[in-house]
């Protein structure tokens, strides 16, 4: 009884307020950045990203989530803490190597991933993103359902928590920093 009551509790407590994940999410990805160049999961400077599965033309919660990442990495900039912003398109279609700079328009900092079919697959696998053609909108094109939490990862790419994209950014920024910290 006393497990059932200890996972009951588990499940009603919000991820984000969460000591630890309880399930197992995240994982190795090799893919090509907006640039050409090579990118996994690992940031190449160690330090903290905050990672999400989208589209760089999206209409949808791409436009509540990415601006909550750049807020989030000023707020943790404010602390002495570093992160990267990362996406990882669920549109390769038209998210390729040197057409992603409307992420760019968020951030300078903000990096685009896109990769061949089979690289971005693992990459789905490995954080359970789901995303399917959900309609052709005439303006904006193909519109995609898919995931819609940020996820935290440490400098070796191990996700720490997840942000829901509908806090603040200062809320999310203060989940954040009970995962990482700024020097001292």
């Amino acid at each position: 009884m006393k497990a059932l009551i200890t996972a009951l509790m588990v499940l009603a407590t919000p991820v984000w307020a969460q000591t630890a994940l309880p399930f197992d999410v995240g994982g190795p990805f090799a893919l090509t950045d907006h640039t050409g160049a090579p990118r996994t999961q690992q940031d190449p400077e160690g330090q903290p990203q905050l990672l999400f599965f989208g589209y760089a033309n999206c209409p949808g919660i791409c436009t509540a989530a990415l601006p909550l990442m750049v807020g989030i990495v000023e707020q943790l900039a404010k602390k002495g803490v570093t992160a990267t912003p990362v996406m990882i398109t669920v549109d390769p279609a038209r998210d390729q190597v040197g057409n992603m700079e409307a992420l760019l328009k968020y951030h300078p900092d903000f990096i685009g991933l896109t990769g061949d079919p089979s690289a971005l697959q693992a990459a789905y696998e490995a954080f359970s993103i789901d995303h399917e053609l959900a309609y052709e909108d005439p303006e904006y094109g193909p519109v995609y359902s898919h995931g819609s939490m940020v996820y935290l990862l440490d400098g070796q790419g191990e996700v720490l928590t997840l942000i829901p994209p509908v806090v603040d950014e200062w809320t999310a920024a203060e989940i954040a920093l009970k995962y990482v910290s700024g020097p001292g």
